[in-house]
């Protein structure tokens, strides 16, 4: 479904809405595949970069924020409160997580593994919504502007527009990127354990 989705959107010949829509719809399965095929799609002159950003920004900050009121209806769940009241693993990651919230959200938004997690245990520990919002907003504009931004002056140069091989920037970049958070999540796991 995710390859078909992205090769939907990269044919290129939809309306721009569709695009739009169907860009924020991959980033909600693979964000970034998302990051890369809307560059892409700019670099091409299919969608204007800004519009592009937009639909990424968009599809990824709603996705943090639906995974934030997962948690926060969780709540409601009397079983998980339960558990999370008696379980001292949940008390302790409770306690970390509202300790310097913004810097451990921010930070959580480039660890791969710990977004879906990290963003439902805030919505379930009651971080405040205003901390949550700025916290991710903000990793997710750098993230996606310093991404975006590789992969479309990439995509533009004249050299690669000029090759009849473009179509291997897009798995050849997603790869790239794949390899990276795997680098940093290891990285990272190694240095908390």
């Amino acid at each position: 479904m995710i390859a078909e989705l992205q090769a939907w959107l990269a044919a290129g010949h939809h309306s721009l809405g569709l695009m739009f829509v169907g860009i924020i719809l991959l980033s909600y399965l693979l964000e970034d595949l998302a990051i890369v095929t809307a560059a892409t799609l700019a670099a091409q002159d299919l969608m204007m970069p800004s519009f592009a950003l937009l639909a990424i920004f968009i599809g990824i900050a709603t996705g943090d924020l639906g995974l934030y009121a997962l948690g926060h209806y969780g709540r409601t769940v009397r079983g998980l409160r339960y558990k999370a009241l008696t379980n001292k693993y949940f008390k302790i990651v409770r306690k970390r997580l509202h300790q310097g919230a913004f810097w451990n959200l921010f930070l959580i938004r480039f660890i791969p593994g710990l977004r879906t997690v990290g963003f439902t245990l805030s919505g379930f520990f009651s971080i405040p919504l205003t901390v949550f919002l700025v916290s991710v907003l903000c990793a997710t504009a750098l993230w996606t502007g310093l991404v975006f931004t590789i992969i479309f002056y990439l995509g533009s140069s004249a050299w690669l527009q000029a090759s009849q091989y473009q179509w291997v920037m897009i798995p050849l970049a997603f790869g790239v990127l794949f390899i990276a958070n795997r680098a940093v999540n290891k990285s990272f796991s190694r240095g908390l354990l």
